[in-house]
């Protein structure tokens, strides 16, 4: 496991736009003041909002079997069955 760089207090105001721009590019930091460790600067992850056709179709083929009549019967038994009048008397 690789240990994430040390900054200091004053590296982080004097360096900021290197160092966002690492930050940016992956790179994780420690920021230090007075030699002791007090927080991270870790780049965000950004999530997928689409999954390419070929990864789904992997997933797709690998996944477990539904069985229809099982997934009704568990709605049945979770959902309210009889109508519901919300303005009846």
């Amino acid at each position: 496991m690789t240990t994430q760089p040390e900054i200091t207090e004053c590296d982080l105001r004097t360096r900021s736009e290197e160092i966002m721009d690492a930050v940016q590019g992956g790179q994780s930091f420690t920021v230090t003041r007075d030699g002791h460790r007090i927080g991270e600067l870790i780049p965000l992850r950004r999530r997928r909002r689409f999954v390419p056709r070929d990864e789904f179709a992997a997933m797709s083929r690998s996944a477990p079997d539904i069985s229809v009549d099982a997934f009704r019967v568990d709605q049945d038994a979770t959902v309210e069955q009889e109508p519901h009048d919300p303005y009846g008397w």
